[in-house]
């Protein structure tokens, strides 16, 4: 285990929770009509801009729009790397909409956006590690979404099965910590089918693993810098462990957002 770790600066995409809701049910986490406290989701939104910050990360901001309550989850809006963006098509109707407006922050700072033929969530199901992308289908993003994105990137796609619905998302089962070198993740077994699993173990069979309650309080649902680990608070083994290994954990309270089966993760896009 290295004896310091060394972050490296990113650049995060986020928007303002300002129309935060939970209006409609697409995961088990939502009901809809769920009370939000929705200065409270200010507040801690916030505080993960502020954490960034503090860290020496660049954050910047999408105008949120009116009729769009699940925008905040930037992460979801695509999946950037080199400086290519492949933009996203929801699998859900009514988050649809949100496409064109992260396609418009895009073009505005300069971007060229590339709209998938197939369902694909963005970096909800498309995580980099620096090498490959590890991809996620079973619940949203679709299989041949994976192929698109080969040949998009020229960069291996590693197809991984999600089995439980509360997992929807790959963000919310597995993240990764190191996307240089040889690299490294974090991930909850149990969310993936026995061949992924396996292929996982022969990919990385140093994982830090969580448990089923760090998964529960999302705390897979996490932004590593490579040192310091922005994670949820209630995932305190999975925290233990992160600190066992050499890791910063950065605890940030997003527990609003759970209503609607968000974390950090998902409030975050990183472009590359």
């Amino acid at each position: 285990m290295p004896e310091s770790r060394v972050p490296r600066r990113r650049r995060f995409l986020v928007c303002e929770p300002r129309h935060f809701a939970v209006q409609y049910a697409i995961n088990p986490w939502m009901h809809p009509d769920t009370p939000v406290d929705v200065d409270l989701a200010q507040e801690q939104w916030q505080s993960l801009v502020r954490a960034y910050e503090a860290y020496g990360h660049t954050v910047d901001a999408v105008e949120p729009a009116p009729g769009l309550p699940d925008m905040v989850f930037a992460a979801n809006s695509a999946f950037v790397v080199a400086g290519r963006v492949f933009g996203s098509r929801f699998h859900a109707p009514e988050r649809r909409p949100e496409s064109a407006h992260y396609e418009t922050w895009f073009k505005a700072a300069g971007y060229d956006v590339y709209r998938p033929e197939n369902t694909c969530e963005g970096e909800g199901d498309l995580v980099w590690t620096g090498k490959y992308v590890l991809a996620g289908h079973g619940f949203r993003t679709t299989r041949e979404a994976h192929r698109e994105a080969q040949e998009f990137f020229g960069h291996p796609v590693i197809s991984l099965t999600l089995v439980d619905p509360r997992f929807y998302h790959l963000d919310t089962a597995l993240f990764v910590l190191d996307d240089e070198g040889d690299g490294n993740i974090a991930y909850y077994p149990e969310a993936f089918s026995a061949g992924s699993r396996e292929v996982l173990e022969r990919l990385y069979p140093d994982a830090v693993l969580a448990t089923r309650d760090d998964a529960l309080a999302f705390g897979l649902n996490s932004v590593s810098d490579g040192r310091h680990v922005f994670i949820a608070p209630q995932a305190e083994t999975l925290a233990a462990r992160l600190d066992a290994h050499g890791y910063v954990p950065v605890p940030v309270d997003l527990s609003e957002f759970r209503k609607a089966g968000g974390g950090i993760k998902c409030c975050t896009q990183e472009i590359r």
